[in-house]
């Protein structure tokens, strides 16, 4: 039998193997709740000295979240979710000619694809390598989940405040209530915390947040929803 050289296993053979591994980790995740992320353990290590630090998650099929919370986060946070296949090319330009021309900082232009990616399957640190398997991670799941179960998952494990993951936890704990309860106003306040989840809440917004208030209520007004989503 013919020995295989190092450089068949190293450049073929478990590339192969660890591709086909990923594939059937997305495909498991597109049934299976997901339970626990990467994040998750992080924070859990970030806060191990924090006696009262607690992991408060609830998973709920995205029929037991309010639509105005996917609203919500949609205008909030990528308000072409909907168009584009899991990056958003128009804003990425816009970004690097901005950065070009006016000196402007690159800032992420992370799409909610891209953010459930980085939960879900990375350790979200701020490296090159992080991005490159952020954008191979994001790819797989925009094929193989869709947008429908995309939108589950990241309303179900996105961090929403100190110990707090997922919509439900956070409406627990900040309303007493569940998820499917919210009213348009709270899903507003909850999604403008988002993006900064441990300075933030949505029960005292400073006055960025208030100021974006209003172009969030638009921007639910303009875009045009999936039949599941409203």
């Amino acid at each position: 039998m013919k020995k295989r050289s190092a450089a068949y296993w190293i450049f073929l053979r478990i590339p192969l193997w660890l591709v086909a591994a990923s594939v059937l980790v997305v495909l498991l995740f597109r049934w299976v709740p997901v339970r626990y992320t990467p994040l998750m353990l992080k924070r859990s290590f970030q806060f191990r000295e924090a006696k009262e630090y607690r992991t408060h998650k609830h998973w709920v099929p995205l029929k037991q979240i309010s639509p105005h919370l996917i609203q919500a986060v949609v205008s909030c946070e990528d308000r072409s979710f909907f168009l584009h296949h899991g990056f958003d090319w128009p804003e990425i330009q816009k970004m690097v000619k901005a950065h070009r021309t006016e000196g402007k900082p690159l800032r992420g232009c992370s799409t909610i694809s891209q953010q459930t990616a980085k939960n879900v399957f990375t350790f979200g640190s701020r490296t090159w390598a992080r991005k490159a398997m952020e954008g191979y991670w994001t790819f797989l799941i925009e094929r193989l989940w869709g947008k429908r179960r995309i939108m589950e998952v990241y309303l179900n494990v996105v961090e929403t405040g100190k110990g707090l993951f997922g919509a439900e936890a956070a409406t627990r704990y900040y309303y007493g209530k569940s998820a499917r309860k919210l009213n348009r106003d709270q899903a507003v306040n909850l999604a403008l915390c988002l993006p900064s989840p441990l300075e933030r809440s949505p029960l005292q917004l400073g006055a960025k947040e208030q100021k974006r208030r209003v172009g969030i209520i638009t921007g639910i007004g303009v875009i045009e929803y999936p039949y599941w989503a409203k």
